[in-house]
């Protein structure tokens, strides 16, 4: 079964697409059908399917995962025990474990089965910049 890593870079907190590489991916082990599993090998990201049409979504989500986990300085995370990393990583442990680290998405007719206005987005959940694995594995 083809399997490939590919590298996301990020530059602090927000959504980054990268259906492209996805699509290229499965372009370069063609089969009619299947699916691609797509799993980031980190604890402080994750992985959401997400409009790609208007940037604003994009925001929208940042901002309300920012007020649902905010960082653990604030008042009311004063709670939270694990700040060795920063105010940013226990926030960003949370919103991963609220997301997804891995998602399967069918190949129909050779092509990612995404909907018309659907990304594979990688959702980085630190403030600093990042350089992300994700694991692309296409299975029959």
């Amino acid at each position: 079964m083809p399997q490939s890593v590919i590298s996301v870079s990020t530059r602090g907190q927000g959504l980054y697409e990268f259906t492209g590489a996805a699509q290229d991916f499965v372009r370069s082990h063609p089969r009619e059908e299947g699916l691609l599993t797509v799993f980031v090998r980190h604890t402080s990201c994750s992985l959401i399917i997400q409009e790609n049409a208007d940037p604003d979504v994009r925001r929208d989500l940042k901002t309300f995962f920012s007020r649902l986990v905010p960082p653990a300085n604030d008042p009311e995370m004063r709670w939270v025990t694990h700040t060795t990393e920063g105010p940013d990583d226990m926030p960003a442990h949370i919103k991963s474990a609220l997301t997804a680290v891995s998602l399967g998405i069918p190949v129909t007719d050779g092509r990612l089965a995404l909907g018309t206005w659907q990304g594979i987005y990688l959702f980085e959940h630190r403030d600093q910049p990042h350089v992300r694995q994700v694991i692309l594995h296409l299975s029959a």
